[in-house]
C-alpha cells in the first residue's frame, strides 16, 4: 500500500524558550541497577535535551516500589514515564503480575506523569483502579510486535482496541522487516483521532522514529548514548535533535535521503541535514536502507518524498524507476509539477573534478590547457553504475579506458561503450601497457568493516601516476594508503562524495550549491 498524501495543520509551538514545528516529545530511557544510577542518567537526559524521561524500573535490582519510586518521581528533573515492563512483553521483570501492576498504581499516587501498560493486561489494570484517578497521569497502553509489522487494517483495529481500554495514549511498537513497513504505520499515525505513539523496531525502522515529528506522532525515543537503546533502531538524543533537527520538522517537511544497502557507513545525512538547517531550507535527508527500490519507490509516492542519492547496490536499480534518465544513476528528482521522477548521474562530474583538479595540481597545469585525462589511460576498476560513469567522463575527456571488472562479461559491455579495453580483475595485476597511468577504483573493497581489502596489489600500482578510490569510509583506504607510498598521488571518495554534494543540494534544493557549510 503506497503512503498516500495528507495534510497536517502547519503550526510553530513555542516551549520555553525554543520554537519548534512540531510538539513531538523526545523520551528518553533510563535503565540502571540502581536508583543512584538512575538519578544521575535523568540529569543527563535532561542535559543532552531530553523532554521527558521512561524510568524502567523492570532493570532496578532488589526494587522496593513505595520507597524508590518516591525518590525517582520527586527528584526527576523531567517529566516522568514510568514502565515496568514483563519478560513477556519483551521488559525485565518476572515476577507476580499483581505486584508489578500495585507498583504501577502507586506511581501513580506519586505523581508520575505517564505510565505504560500492556494491552493484554490493560482491561484488568483500569478495573483494579480505586474510584477517579490523579488527574495529571496519563496512562500509555502498548503494544509491541517483535517479529513483524501488520497491515493497515489490522494496525487499525489494534488501535481501536487500545483505545476501548480506557488508554489516555495509544503505543504501537511493530518490527520492521522491510523500510515500506514504515509507511504502515504512518498510514495509521496521521489518521489517528487520539494521541498516538507509532514506532517501528530495527535499524529499517529507523525513520519512523525521526518522522513521528511529520507524521504527528505523540513522543519518540532517544537513547543518552550509542548501545544504551532499549529497543533496536533507537537513535540517540543527540542524533534526533542535531544530526536530523528533529524540532524543525514539521508536517509539510520534504523528505529526501541516501538509498543503499548497507548504508549506516554513509556521512550524506551529516552533510545534508547541517545545509538544510544552515540554509533555512524545509527538508530533512536520511539513510534509508533499502533491500527493493521498485517497492520502495512505488510505497513512498506521496510528494513530501522529493529526492534520493543513490549508493551500492542500487544505482543501476534505481534508473528503472525514473520517467526520464540516461544509464545508472546516483540521483533522482521528483518534479513537483507533475510528480515524474527524474534521474541525473553525477558521478562524473564529482569524480572528474577531483580528478582533474589533482593532476593539475601535479603537472602545474591550468584549465585554459584543456583536460589533462586526454591522452591516459585511465583504468577503471568496477562495471556497475559509479564505473559507467566514470568511464563515460574519462572518455569524453580525451582519456583511454581499461575496465577492469570481476565478472568479464561486464567489463567488455562497458568497455565497448567508451571504445576501450576490457581485462578480468585477475589480468589487473600484471597489466602495464605504460607507465603514468591512472587507476580508478568504484567497488566497495577496502569500505569499512573490510578495511584491510584491496582491489589490486601494491606491486601492480608502481605503475599509477594518480589513483582514486570512491571509496571514503574510512577515507584513507588501503588502495590509497599503499598507493602513496609506492609514490602516486592520490584522490580521496570524500573529493567525490563533496563534489556531488553541490550538485545534489543544489537539485533538492533550488539555491547554490557552494553557499553548502563545509570544511
Amino acid at each position: 500500500m503506497a503512503l498516500e498524501s495528507f495534510q497536517l495543520p502547519i503550526t510553530d509551538f513555542q516551549i520555553g524558550n525554543e520554537t519548534r514545528r512540531n510538539s513531538v516529545l523526545i523520551c528518553v530511557p533510563i535503565m540502571a541497577e540502581s536508583v543512584d544510577q538512575m538519578l544521575v542518567q535523568m540529569q543527563k537526559a535532561k542535559d543532552f535535551g531530553g523532554d521527558l524521561v521512561e524510568l524502567r524500573v523492570d532493570f532496578l535490582k532488589n526494587f522496593v516500589p513505595r520507597q524508590d519510586l518516591a525518590i525517582l518521581i520527586k527528584q526527576a528533573p523531567l517529566p516522568t514515564l514510568v514502565t515496568y515492563r514483563p519478560r513477556w512483553e519483551g521488559g525485565q521483570y518476572d515476577g507476580d503480575e499483581s505486584k508489578r501492576r500495585e507498583a504501577l498504581r502507586l506511581a501513580m499516587e506519586l505523581g508520575a506523569d505517564f505510565i505504560d501498560i500492556e494491552l493484554k493486561v490493560a482491561h484488568d489494570f483500569f478495573n483494579s483502579l480505586p474510584g477517579e484517578r490523579p488527574e495529571k497521569v496519563k496512562i500509555i497502553v502498548s503494544s509491541h510486535n517483535y517479529e513483524r509489522t501488520p497491515s493497515v487494517e489490522e494496525l487499525s483495529d489494534l488501535v481501536a482496541r487500545i483505545q476501548a481500554t480506557g488508554a489516555d495514549i495509544v503505543k504501537i511498537a511493530t518490527t520492521a522487516v522491510d523500510i515500506i513497513d514504515n509507511a504502515r504505520i504512518f498510514q495509521v499515525l496521521v489518521h489517528s483521532q487520539v494521541p498516538m505513539i507509532g514506532l517501528v523496531m530495527g535499524e529499517r525502522g529507523l525513520m519512523s522514529r525521526i518522522l513521528a515529528a511529520k507524521f504527528g506522532g505523540f513522543l519518540t525515543f532517544g537513547s543518552r548514548e550509542a548501545g544504551l537503546a532499549s529497543a533496536p533502531g533507537q537513535p540517540t538524543v543527540k542524533e534526533l535533535l542535531d544530526l536530523y533537527n528533529m524540532r524543525l520538522i514539521g508536517p509539510d517537511t520534504k523528505v529526501y535521503g541516501i538509498i543503499g544497502n548497507p548504508i549506516t557507513h554513509s556521512k550524506s545525512p551529516h552533510l545534508y541535514n547541517a545545509s538544510f538547517k544552515s540554509s533555512s531550507f524545509n527538508g530533512i535527508y536520511l539513510p534509508l536502507l533499502v533491500d527493493d527500490v521498485s517497492t520502495f519507490i512505488t510505497t513512498y509516492s506521496a510528494p513530501d518524498f522529493a529526492g534520493y542519492s543513490y549508493t551500492i547496490p542500487h544505482k543501476e536499480a534505481g534508473l528503472k524507476c525514473c520517467d526520464e534518465a540516461i544509464g545508472a544513476i546516483s540521483c533522482m528528482i521528483k518534479r513537483s509539477t507533475e510528480g515524474k521522477l527524474i534521474g541525473y548521474n553525477i558521478d562524473y562530474l564529482g569524480g572528474i573534478a577531483a580528478i582533474e583538479e589533482e593532476l593539475r595540481i601535479s603537472n602545474g597545469a591550468t584549465l585554459a590547457s584543456g583536460s589533462p585525462l586526454a591522452g591516459k589511460t585511465f583504468v577503471v576498476i568496477g562495471a556497475g553504475g559509479a564505473g559507467k560513469a566514470l568511464a563515460y567522463g574519462a572518455y569524453k575527456k580525451g582519456a583511454r579506458i581499461v575496465v577492469a571488472n570481476r565478472t568479464y562479461d561486464k567489463a567488455k559491455e562497458l568497455a565497448s561503450k567508451v571504445r576501450g579495453q576490457a581485462l578480468t580483475l585477475a589480468e589487473l595485476n600484471d597489466f602495464c601497457p605504460e607507465e603514468g597511468m591512472i587507476l580508478v577504483n568504484t567497488t566497495p573493497v577496502g569500505m569499512e568493516p573490510r578495511i584491510e581489502e584491496t582491489p589490486v596489489s601494491k606491486e601492480a600500482l608502481k605503475h599509477y601516476s594518480l589513483v582514486f578510490d570512491s571509496v571514503y569510509t574510512p577515507k584513507l583506504t588501503r588502495l590509497l594508503r599503499e598507493a602513496k607510498q609506492s609514490g602516486a598521488t592520490i584522490v580521496f571518495g570524500t573529493e567525490m562524495f563533496i563534489n556531488q554534494a553541490f550538485i545534489q543540494f543544489e537539485m533538492f534544493t533550488g539555491l547554490p550549491g557552494k553557499t553548502m557549510p563545509y570544511d
